[in-house]
Order: C-alpha cells, then sequence, then structure tokens
C-alpha cells in the first residue's frame, strides 16, 4: 500500500482505530482496579439472591462488551463466587456481550473500513471469502485465550457477518477457556491470588497452549486458503476483462 494510500485509510478510519486502541487498555486498568475492590470486599459477591445474579449477568454483559472486565477475568470471579450454578448464564452474558460489541463496532465504524476495502478488487475477493468462512473464523478467534475479547467483536464485526451466525459462533468459540477458567476460579482459595496468578498447573498450561495453537495454526489455515481463492478470482477476473 502506497504511503498517500495508508494515510488516506488512516485518515478514513481513524475512529475505528482509536476504538481498538482503547478495547485494549482499557480492561487492563479497570480489572486491576476491580480485584482492589474484590480484595476490601471479599463478601460483595457471595449468597447473591436470584434477582441480584441476573443482574450480575447484565452488568457482565456490558462491562466485557465494553472492554471494561476481560473474559478470563469474569470467568475466575465468577467461578470463584457463583460455582457452577451461574456457568449457563455466563455462556449466556458471553453471547450478549458479543451482540452488543458488535453493534457498537457497527456504530462506530459506519461500514467506512469495508468501503475502503472494496476499492480494491483483490481486498473485496479476500474479504469476501472470509465472510464465507466465517463460522471457522470467529470460532477460531475466540478459542485463543490470548486473543482479547471486545477487540475481536470489533474487528469481526467489520467483515459484516451474520449477526445470528456471529453470537452463536462466539459462544461456541469461548466455551473451551471459559470452562477451564472458570473451573479454575471455583477451585481457589483466594480471588485476588487467582486474578493474579491463576495457577493451573502443568496439565493447565498445556491445554492453554493446545488452545494457542489450535488458534493460530487454524487461522493460518484458514487466511492462507481464503487469499488463495482471493487472488485467483482477481486473476481470473483480470484476465476476463483484459
Amino acid at each position: 500500500m502506497k504511503i498517500p494510500l495508508l494515510r488516506s485509510f488512516i485518515r478514513e478510519n481513524a475512529s475505528t482505530f482509536i476504538s481498538m486502541l482503547l478495547l485494549v487498555v482499557v480492561p487492563v486498568v479497570v480489572s486491576s482496579t476491580i480485584a482492589v475492590v474484590l480484595y476490601n470486599y471479599e463478601g460483595l459477591l457471595q449468597d447473591l439472591s436470584v434477582w441480584e445474579m441476573l443482574l450480575y449477568f447484565a452488568v457482565i454483559s456490558v462491562t466485557m462488551a465494553f472492554a471494561l472486565t476481560p473474559t478470563t477475568f469474569v470467568a475466575l470471579v465468577s467461578g470463584f463466587y457463583l460455582g457452577w450454578v451461574a456457568f449457563p448464564g455466563i455462556v449466556i452474558s458471553y453471547g450478549i456481550a458479543a451482540l452488543i460489541g458488535y453493534s457498537l463496532a457497527q456504530i462506530i465504524d459506519q461500514g467506512k473500513m469495508m468501503s475502503f476495502l472494496n476499492r480494491f478488487d483483490k481486498a473485496r475477493a479476500l474479504m469476501q471469502e472470509l465472510r464465507g468462512e466465517s463460522w471457522s473464523l470467529i470460532v477460531l478467534t475466540r478459542i485463543s485465550p490470548v486473543l482479547p475479547f471486545a477487540l475481536m467483536n470489533f474487528v469481526l464485526s467489520l467483515l459484516q457477518i451474520n449477526r445470528r451466525k456471529f453470537i452463536l459462533a462466539s459462544m461456541l468459540g469461548m466455551l473451551p477457556r471459559t470452562l477451564f477458567f472458570y473451573w479454575v476460579g471455583s477451585q481457589a482459595a483466594d480471588v485476588v491470588q487467582v486474578i493474579q496468578n491463576p495457577d493451573s498447573g502443568r496439565g493447565g498450561q498445556i491445554l492453554l497452549i493446545a488452545l494457542i495453537i489450535i488458534s493460530i495454526g487454524g487461522l493460518y489455515f484458514l487466511f492462507d486458503r481464503a487469499l488463495k481463492r482471493a487472488l485467483r478470482k482477481a486473476a481470473a477476473k483480470n484476465g476476463e476483462n483484459f
């Protein structure tokens, strides 16, 4: 991409890039603050009533969507305080958070990113291929415990993927790591310690590494295949035009 074109790309999508940066930085700051609050008020989330638990699910859906709390943090804290009876509510909260994040990204971006990329045949063809692989793409990005949830909401929404597919694939992809961190939280003796150092032993470390490898390897294969298809289509189109 030439320098003037790159400048135009950045300028036209400045709000999108700023939002993506905030989605990475904000969770670290806010989760650290909440950890201090939980340390000072350890009984804050204990013995919640049904209505209080529903309110908790509603709150974390919003905080995860706006990148105020990382999903790993939520799974650890929820496992510690609420136990397995609340696990289905956490999974649903992830789905709601994904929907909110998806809608928020569309409001902020307003299709500007895709409009810019659609000016280029190869980029447009690649986006179309990735959209066709959207189910696998979403699941693979959600499986990885190192890819920020809120940021991926924003990035994936730019592909203008079907809303229902986005939510279901997000919930499915989040399930393995949610189960793992929820279990770690349920076994912890101290909430602050488990937040700062979610030590899960060698077996847990192997599982996390496996999830990262599956995510990276799967995404590489998916992008490589989509790129090759896009280039073939672009070449065929140019050949016909010629």
